[in-house]
């Protein structure tokens, strides 16, 4: 039962990343915006965190710098798509290249650069309990934070009148502009909100899962989080169980690094291929307006 609850544990640090991305960039689509630049965008969040922790020594200034990073880097995204009308899908694999390359460029002092990443929390009486203790009393803080921002936005767009105008838009922003609505605002909302997540996840990975700084350290969870809102076609729980799943892959099979680097890219084509075979359930659940343009005039 310790083996099994250590495993757990080290599951759910692994899928954070992927919770906290992929929860972005669903809300980002929910709003009918897609936003291809989720990799570069937490790349971004990971040297601004690390930089930003290394040199004031708190980890919590680096988060917030990560989340900062992430959502200012998704507003260049905003302004291109939104305002500008260009090509969603160019402009978000040209906003996760640019992120390659500024991470790469902004980071080059900080690869030898060692912290002490943020710690689990071990609350004295609950955490010593067997099994439940390490189960439930025994992760990181971001690991609780990811939990709470899933039934977050699980509320927000289902149980509120603000998740139901922004899934109006995703749907058909005509409408939603005639009745009333500021259209490009809330998707800018979104967009920036989708950043500010990626970027937590950046500056999850470069303090806490692995505090440190190296080139490309996502390592394609970027793409993958954007093939688990398919995957989870497009409803959070299905969002949270993806992303743990996914993490757990890296972690149950123990082979030669390079196999196990392509593993979560061999389970997303293999999972992708699986959700594109029931075309009605992605019709029924996608926004029906996701990458389209809008313009108000």
């Amino acid at each position: 039962m310790d083996h099994f609850a250590q495993l757990v544990v080290l599951t759910l640090a692994a899928g954070t990343p992927l919770v906290f991305a992929a929860l972005g960039e669903l809300v980002t689509e929910k709003a009918g915006v897609l936003n291809l630049g989720v990799e570069g965008m937490m790349l971004v969040g990971a040297v601004a965190a690390f930089a930003v922790a290394a040199t004031t020594t708190s980890h919590w200034f680096g988060v917030l710098a990560g989340i900062g990073a992430g959502a200012l880097v998704s507003l260049v995204f905003a302004v291109l798509a939104l305002s500008l009308m260009a090509n969603q899908v160019a402009s978000g694999l040209a906003l996760s290249l640019f992120g390659l390359g500024l991470s790469a460029f902004a980071g080059l002092s900080y690869v030898s650069v060692v912290i002490e990443g943020i710690r689990a929390w071990s609350i004295p009486g609950l955490s010593d309990l067997p099994v439940v203790g390490k189960l439930l009393f025994s992760h990181n803080p971001l690991v609780y934070l990811s939990l709470l921002l899933f039934a977050a936005v699980q509320f927000f767009l289902y149980r509120t009148r603000a998740g139901l105008v922004l899934r109006a838009v995703g749907e058909s922003p005509q409408s939603a502009h005639a009745i009333g609505h500021p259209v490009i605002a809330i998707r800018y909302a979104a967009v920036i909100f989708g950043g500010a997540c990626s970027g937590l996840a950046g500056a999850y990975l470069a303090v806490a899962y692995t505090p440190l700084w190296v080139e490309g350290m996502t390592a394609g969870r970027g793409w993958i989080a954007l093939a688990l809102v398919v995957f989870a076609t497009w409803k959070p729980w299905r969002v949270l169980a993806g992303a743990y799943l996914f993490g757990g892959v890296t972690l149950l099979i123990v082979v030669a690094s390079q196999f196990l680097a392509m593993l979560p890219y061999v389970a997303t084509i293999v999972v992708l291929a699986i959700i594109s075979r029931d075309a009605t359930t992605i019709r029924i659940n996608a926004p029906a307006s996701l990458g389209r343009s809008f313009h108000a005039g």
